[in-house]
């Protein structure tokens, strides 16, 4: 993991974020001790996009049980 002083970091962010983005994370030290890590975000994926399931069921089985269920409850 490569350590950046803060000022290194703030003259030089590009450099900062494609080391973190290389090594997966990189380390900015500030003068009066204190450090912060740095990590690329994970991929943004939406929680909806999920593969499909194959059920062996097909569309015209799933619409008419759409349609019984609606005759029934609706």
């Amino acid at each position: 993991m490569r350590v950046f002083s803060f000022r290194e970091a703030r003259r030089n962010l590009a450099a900062l974020l494609d080391a973190a983005k290389q090594d997966g994370a990189a380390l900015v030290r500030h003068q009066d001790g204190r450090a912060f890590e740095v990590r690329p975000e994970d991929s943004l994926k939406s929680v909806l996009d999920v593969e499909g399931v194959d059920l062996g069921v097909t569309t015209a089985e799933i619409v008419a049980t759409v349609r019984e269920g609606r005759e029934r409850f609706g």
